[in-house]
């Protein structure tokens, strides 16, 4: 009987740690190119239980010589939007309203943290989620926090699987300024991608 047991829980293990892979062509990410005239900047999104203050989500966007988001084992996505393993491209203004509003409802809100980098933190950033590879679900803060380790002025962000944990170490950091978003959407979002498909 253990043995049945034990092999149930790694067969359930192994299906949570699959990762989807999607991956655009080059043609439709260089379409969708999108490049903000603000400074060059790292954003934190952690996604927020408002009953229980429980982290659900969190996310990366980096504005350098383009802006991307950095979504792993996210669920949001957009036609329009190119993806390539968890990190999204061409996010407009637009984009990232869409992004906080899919997310953002009557069970969650949303903070965003921003701090301003260099151009060459920046750009490191951006190759390192790139080169990342699809995140498995429930991974997505260890992802977030595997990379901003290896940023510069950012070695003291903590390696965890907690939203709310990586979200306090990353508002500590010197400079950081935090937006709040909440919503009374219904907690069954589904319908806000469905005008998208």
């Amino acid at each position: 009987m253990r043995r049945i047991l034990l092999s149930i829980i790694l067969l359930f293990g192994l299906a949570a740690c699959a990762a989807e892979s999607k991956w655009a062509s080059t043609e439709e990410v260089t379409r969708a190119t999108y490049v903000h005239n603000g400074p060059p900047m790292i954003s934190l999104f952690t996604v927020v239980g408002r009953n229980n203050g429980q982290g659900g989500h969190a996310a990366l966007m980096i504005n350098g010589s383009q802006r991307i988001l950095f979504d792993p084992a996210g669920t949001w996505y957009h036609p329009q939007i190119p993806e390539r393993n968890d990190v999204h491209f061409g996010i407009s203004e637009p984009a990232v309203e869409f992004y906080i509003d899919y997310h953002a409802r009557i069970t969650w809100d949303v903070y965003r943290h921003d701090i301003i980098v260099s151009p060459a933190v920046a750009e490191k950033a951006i190759r390192l989620v790139q080169e990342y590879g699809a995140v498995p679900k429930a991974m997505c803060t260890q992802a977030v926090t595997a990379v901003l380790r290896q940023l510069p002025g950012f070695e003291s962000i903590g390696s965890t699987l907690f939203p709310v944990a990586a979200m306090k170490d990353f508002k500590a950091l010197p400079g950081v300024t935090e937006r709040f978003y909440q919503d009374d959407d219904p907690n069954d979002n589904d319908y806000i991608l469905a005008p998208h498909v």
